[in-house]
């Protein structure tokens, strides 16, 4: 019989116990799914970023089109919105929400040779935010680009992958500043 035993971990002797803070586990400290039935619903929308920094040679075969797979921007763009919708099958306990609208947009960087990576995911009268949903459609967006340039280059780095703005809900609105 396996026996599955977790507690909440101080990680700081200063800070104020993580286990009152996280939103995701029990009394015990086990993982769980909140209970988001009670909450009001709102429009919440997120925005999330990543970079794939490529190098010169591959950055220029993408901003040519010339790469043995295809239109890379135009599949990653694809890949990102529809790893946006599929986002409650890879993270756990993440909350199936009807997605309102969802826009991944990429540009190129010329100076660092690199794609700069941007999903806008909303919903309208949700209890819960989709702030998952921005973050997988950045990291699928980003993930496409690395496979459809990987023949040409192993050296590819995926940097930066963040939050930038959530709006709606109780927690209030949220903006990255820049530093």
């Amino acid at each position: 019989m396996l026996i599955h035993t977790t507690q909440c971990r101080q990680y700081s002797t200063t800070a104020p116990s993580l286990c009152s803070k996280l939103t995701h586990t029990d009394s015990s400290g086990a993982a769980s799914m909140v209970d988001v039935g009670q909450k009001t619903p709102s429009t919440r929308t997120a925005v999330a970023a990543a970079t794939v920094h490529l190098g010169a040679p591959v950055f220029e075969l993408v901003r040519a089109n010339q790469m043995k797979k295809g239109d890379v921007l135009a599949v990653a763009r694809l890949a990102g919105i529809m790893g946006c919708k599929h986002t409650p099958l890879l993270i756990p306990l993440c909350h199936n929400i009807a997605i309102s609208h969802a826009d991944v947009t990429l540009s190129l960087d010329d100076a660092r040779h690199a794609i700069s990576v941007r999903a806008t995911v909303r919903t309208s009268l949700a209890q819960t935010g989709v702030e998952m949903e921005a973050l997988t459609a950045a990291s699928v967006a980003a993930l496409t680009i690395y496979d459809m340039c990987k023949a040409a280059s192993k050296d590819i780095v995926i940097s930066n992958v963040q939050l930038v703005s959530k709006t709606g809900g109780k927690s209030g609105d949220f903006y990255r500043t820049e530093s």
